[in-house]
């Protein structure tokens, strides 16, 4: 059985998960891991986390990038559990989420290498804008937002 549970980055599921995520974006982000580590430690008070039968699958969260806009950060599915529409309801739960907390848009950076990442999220309505804050001259990142209300 699927449920997905609200919680902050303090849960240990969701460490696990994204220690996960870290060490496979190890191979992805190369020399750059260190300078985008830096920006994923940080106390997230919206978190979800997506099990099956008990088990932590998946998980994504987001927190303010400025006021009516809601950052998503740390989206990701176990390799295993890919291709069940996991990552898509995570990101439709922030969404709702992110909007009825008086967000009107997400915004999100993804790696140029992770192109199935780029699919979903265009896939969802997300549109490439130019690189903001942290990620502008990073040549590996693609920032995408959507407007949700």
């Amino acid at each position: 059985m699927i449920i997905i549970k609200k919680t902050t980055s303090d849960d240990l599921d969701f460490k696990y998960l994204t220690q996960l995520f870290d060490d496979y974006l190890v191979d992805i982000d190369g020399d750059e891991k260190d300078f985008f580590a830096f920006y994923n430690q940080v106390y997230i008070q919206n978190v979800l986390i997506c099990y099956d039968n008990e088990v932590a699958i998946g998980c994504g969260a987001f927190k303010e990038y400025e006021p009516k806009v809601a950052e998503i950060k740390r989206m990701f599915v176990l390799p295993e559990q890919r291709g069940k529409g996991i990552a898509s309801s995570i990101l439709n739960q922030l969404e709702f989420w992110a909007a009825a907390s008086g967000y009107t848009s997400c915004i999100l950076e993804t790696s140029i290498r992770l192109e199935s990442a780029i699919a979903l999220y265009k896939k969802m309505g997300y549109e490439i804008i130019p690189n903001y804050g942290q990620y502008i001259g990073v040549e590996s990142s693609v920032c995408m937002r959507k407007i949700i209300k």
